[in-house]
């Protein structure tokens, strides 16, 4: 399990959040990732952040998704570059080749799945877009998150649309690329055939709006954002403390019950109540009482209590806490810049890897642009000194 995907390798042409995280993800399973970026116009999140290493192009936004990674300079509008191109797709043997830029650019970049089929028939190739393949409209995860109604579900009631605290539509179009991705090396392993895979990353946030679009086309409904509560079960929200807050979660009737028998919360209980239908139907006067009983008691008084019932709750943690959490705190990856002793960290993906496992969690620093130009089209080419020269003078590399 261990060398499962060591000896594989992807090429990307990659930049911005969606697929340089995609092909992270892909780094931390072993597999070797090789981005491209244009010698003179490299990836603007390089230049996003703050300079925290003392040198250009190694801002702080472009560290944590580029962990892991190889990188190399190309310029693939010069024909020259796609020359260079095949032979990094046949010398480097590879198996998956991502990019992110618009379709519109794929036939004349030398990219597209038919040009590289033609190269390699079995190789894995991946678009990552804004709307999939036929549309070239520009997209940035909120513009998405607007467009695929997250905005409007997000938010106090009475207020306005609200963009989400992460970049939801990137960060769940790069995990269902990581899925297609493995289920492409099945086939290939089964059949010896190459696939194409287009991820939409409006798609991507659409399919998860399983509830909001069935209620909505199939019974009229009308789902609105409802800030900490929810649409179907009463009590959900965030409450006060006496020393900060809690978010409590009841999904059931039995747990309400055991909510009502609690020492203080007595006056909780109601005939109505009982059901959560009829909780729904007098939830802001509920949420007034909680808070009312809560803001009385220490957050770790009310974990206690309601843990000793099995009713779900949470202090509201912030990132600091999350780091220190149990759970996380010895599962972080790592990563040491040997130029300047920099380490930098991040959380471990959803299963710890048997290659992150076997390296002690422990990944390369994020490379400088064009920082394996040597090793790849030296030693793994193997252009001479002269050529190298020659590529980087004209500006392919």
């Amino acid at each position: 399990m261990k060398g499962m995907f060591t000896d594989m390798t992807v090429l990307s042409m990659e930049q911005a959040t969606v697929l340089p995280y995609l092909t992270y993800r892909l780094a931390t399973e072993g597999i070797q990732v090789v981005r491209i970026e244009h010698p003179e116009r490299p990836d603007p999140n390089r230049f996003v952040g703050s300079n925290v290493l003392g040198e250009d192009a190694m801002d702080s936004y472009y560290l944590p998704n580029n962990v892991g990674k190889k990188a190399i300079t190309l310029n693939l509008r010069d024909d020259e570059g796609k020359a260079v191109l095949k032979d990094l797709v046949v010398e480097l043997d590879v198996d998956i080749f991502a990019c992110n830029q618009l379709p519109r650019n794929y036939e004349k970049l030398g990219i597209s799945y038919e040009q590289l089929r033609a190269i390699k028939d079995d190789i894995i190739w991946v678009g990552m877009t804004g709307f999939g393949p036929d549309s070239n409209e520009a997209a940035y995860d909120p513009i998405l998150q607007a467009r695929a109604g997250i905005m409007d579900l997000t938010g106090e009631r009475d207020g306005p649309p609200q963009v989400f605290g992460l970049p939801m539509a990137d960060l769940g179009a790069s995990e269902q690329g990581y899925g297609q991705i493995m289920k492409a090396l099945y086939i290939r392993e089964a059949t010896g055939k190459g696939s194409r895979l287009d991820i939409s990353m409006f798609q991507s946030l659409v399919s998860w709006e399983v509830n909001p679009i069935m209620l909505t086309k199939s019974f009229g409904a009308r789902i609105r954002r409802r800030g900490n509560t929810h649409e179907f079960f009463a009590p959900v929200s965030v409450y006060e403390t006496a020393d900060g807050y809690v978010y409590i979660a009841v999904g059931n009737d039995r747990q309400y019950q055991a909510i009502t028998e609690l020492p203080g919360f007595e006056a909780l209980s109601s005939e109505q109540r009982k059901t959560n239908a009829g909780r729904i139907a007098d939830v802001d006067r509920l949420n007034k009482e909680i808070n009312g009983i809560t803001r009385t008691r220490s957050t770790e008084e009310l974990i206690r209590l309601f843990q000793s019932i099995t009713v779900p709750i949470s202090t509201v943690n912030g990132i600091e806490d999350v780091i220190a959490d149990p759970l996380v705190k010895d599962r972080l990856i790592t990563a040491v810049d040997q130029r300047t002793g920099t380490e930098v960290f991040l959380p471990p993906p959803p299963i710890i890897t048997p290659h992150l496992e076997s390296a002690g969690r422990q990944m390369a620093f994020p490379p400088r642009l064009g920082e394996h130009n040597q090793d790849i089209y030296g030693d793994v080419l193997g252009y001479d000194g002269e050529r190298i020269g020659e590529l980087k003078e004209a500006s392919i590399i």
